[in-house]
């Protein structure tokens, strides 16, 4: 299919922009002069203009088409990708996440459109699922073969090879992709930006939606995404590469979970409870962690693969908000839920730096500090779980 073709290499770079500097962590700390607060905001940079670029994106979807949407959005991401690798300091690195986060931010949502408006509505759980876990080997190249090239070649080298990557993807992006026929409204009328907001923050459904969506991929991906490489070293004594083992685990954790349930949902065909008893296990795997975590290395592996495993409930949590959408603000209404994803990723990230900076001062040790994060994690998870439960499952009748 010419969508994974044109668009699969382009969310690699994707994923992997949102999960690698948990693995350099340390030496991107010492080069740039920060700590854990401005490490966290660092990483917050990239959700922030991801969300914040999701509004204008999902109207560019819906009336310009995605081919121009995503050629001058990844050049954009491009520039912040080698800007990134020659950072002197933590405003210009912020600067360059940002960037990035713009040049990601129509990746997947022009894939989910050309797919809505592309195959039968049966497929699009299965189809996101597939591209998600392929999309996740991002996950994997930002984990373990990210912190060896980091330990052979210095932080910065790898990085700049990583923007050669995405100036390679960009490119691919623009020659391949293709736009679908203009979809109007029943009354022949388009609706704006601002109209179109309007009609679907006009859906009970998605006010529902919105806890879990703002929390559930937000926790998984801040902690693959920054603190588990700091954990495993700060709690267990690991090195950078063997961290970076310990967050590869994770990482084909999350792989196997998108594919895991993409096939369950093909197989229930239902995807409310999967999305429920997924968040809810994924809730009792960091209270395990909180509780016995810092007890033996092995353990704490396992539960933070079954947490990428279980917890990695993103596409066909997508999957159920898009049933609620009208066809004309398909690409609005997904890049809306969209924003509540990875502005929540943007908040918990930041929000979990100046959690673990507040514990310290506090005189929590590193045990304890991250301990008391797993447990605030499963806390959040379960009240979005215990309000998720009144979502409807399918839009009410007409």
């Amino acid at each position: 299919m010419i969508v994974f073709l044109a668009l699969l290499p382009a969310y690699v770079l994707s994923i992997f922009y949102r999960s690698f500097l948990s693995v350099i962590a340390t030496p991107v700390m010492k080069d740039l002069g920060i700590g854990p607060r401005e490490l966290g905001f660092l990483g917050a940079a990239w959700f922030i203009a991801f969300a914040l670029a999701q509004f204008p994106i999902g109207w560019a979807l819906d009336r310009i088409g995605p081919r121009r949407t995503v050629a001058v959005a990844m050049a954009i991401g491009s520039a912040g990708a080698l800007l990134f690798a020659s950072a002197g300091d933590a405003m210009v690195g912020t600067i360059a996440m940002a960037l990035i986060g713009l040049g990601c931010a129509p990746i997947f949502m022009a894939s989910l459109f050309l797919f809505a408006r592309t195959q039968a509505p049966a497929r699009f759980a299965f189809l996101t699922s597939v591209f998600i876990g392929l999309g996740s080997i991002g996950n994997l190249v930002g984990a373990g073969p990210l912190a060896i090239a980091a330990a052979h070649y210095g932080w910065r080298s790898s990085m700049l090879a990583m923007a050669g990557a995405f100036v390679v993807a960009t490119v691919l992006a623009a020659v391949l992709l293709r736009d679908p026929p203009r979809a109007e409204q029943a009354s022949g009328k388009s609706e704006g930006l601002i109209e179109g907001l309007r009609s679907i923050l006009a859906l009970r459904q998605l006010w529902l939606l919105a806890p879990i969506t703002l929390v559930g991929y937000a926790i998984v991906a801040t902690v693959r995404g920054l603190w588990i490489a700091p954990f495993m070293s700060g709690v267990h004594g690991f090195d950078a590469v063997s961290s970076g083992h310990a967050a590869t685990a994770m990482a084909l954790a999350m792989v196997i979970g998108a594919f895991m349930y993409g096939g369950l949902e093909k197989a229930v065909g239902r995807v409310k409870p999967l999305v429920l008893w997924g968040t809810i296990a994924t809730a009792l795997a960091f209270a395990l962690l909180a509780a016995v975590g810092s007890a033996s290395a092995a353990p704490a592996i396992g539960l933070f693969s079954l947490i990428g495993a279980v917890g990695f409930t993103y596409a066909i949590l997508m999957a159920h908000a898009r049933v609620f959408f009208p066809t004309h603000l398909l690409g609005r209404g997904m890049t809306c839920l969209n924003f509540l994803f990875i502005a929540g990723a943007a908040l918990v990230q930041s929000g979990s730096g100046w959690f673990i900076e507040a514990q310290r001062q506090a005189g929590f040790d590193v045990a304890a500090t991250f301990a008391n994060l797993h447990w605030a994690f499963a806390g959040l998870l379960l009240v979005s779980a215990a309000i998720y439960v009144f979502t409807p499952e399918r839009p009410e009748p007409a």
